[in-house]
């Protein structure tokens, strides 16, 4: 009886362990808004579609939403452009104060694929850039987000990038505010923007 117990306890354990770790690995940041002590202001240096280097001062007085990820993505990257894609439209007359950029965390194969024409196909909006290996840990790193290769013999290329899920929103002084968790609707992600334009 007192086996069966320490199992059962050992076993309440593990589980608990494993929600723990998926937790922190895959929504480092639960935080939905800024705080004094966590402001800052990410950076990026990265290539668009036309070899152009896109660095965040350029953007400086409009406001961001900022999203990390791949074109072969199942499932997180699709549905979070498909918000962003309805904010867009959304904000009808007030979408000029905002603009939508999506970072590749996989840059080689996405240029091959077509990266601007993928983000084209949700909203002509939104900025596709893919940088260098280097360049991309860098504005990963500012953005403080993380991503990382994995196997994944159900793909065709043998891998899948597992990586934040979040859509960050940067204010017109280069100033992070805010993230969306993943599963953010349009609504209110609009509803928030329109608070601050």
């Amino acid at each position: 009886m007192r086996l069966r117990s320490l199992q059962i306890i050992l076993w309440i354990a593990a589980t608990a362990a494993v929600i723990t770790f998926l937790a922190v690995r895959w929504w480092p940041a639960t935080d939905d808004t800024a705080t004094a002590d966590s402001a800052f202001m990410p950076t990026f240096a990265l290539a668009d579609s036309e070899g152009r280097m896109r660095t965040t001062a350029e953007f400086r007085g409009k406001f961001l939403l900022v999203f990390f990820g791949f074109t072969s993505c199942p499932d997180v990257c699709p549905t979070t452009l498909s918000e962003v894609a309805q904010v867009m439209d959304d904000l009808g007359s007030a979408a000029g104060s905002v603009q939508p950029i999506f970072i590749s965390i996989d840059p080689e194969p996405d240029r091959r694929l077509g990266l601007d024409d993928y983000t084209k196909a949700f909203h002509p909006a939104i900025l596709a850039l893919a940088g260098s290996e280097e360049d991309t840990k860098s504005a990963a790193a500012s953005f403080k987000i993380f991503y990382e290769q994995e196997a994944d013999t159900s793909s065709p290329d043998g891998y899948t990038m597992a990586h934040s899920p979040s859509l960050y929103l940067i204010g017109p002084d280069g100033e992070w505010l805010r993230q969306f968790t993943y599963g953010t609707s349009a609504a209110e992600i609009v509803s928030d923007l329109l608070t601050r334009l």
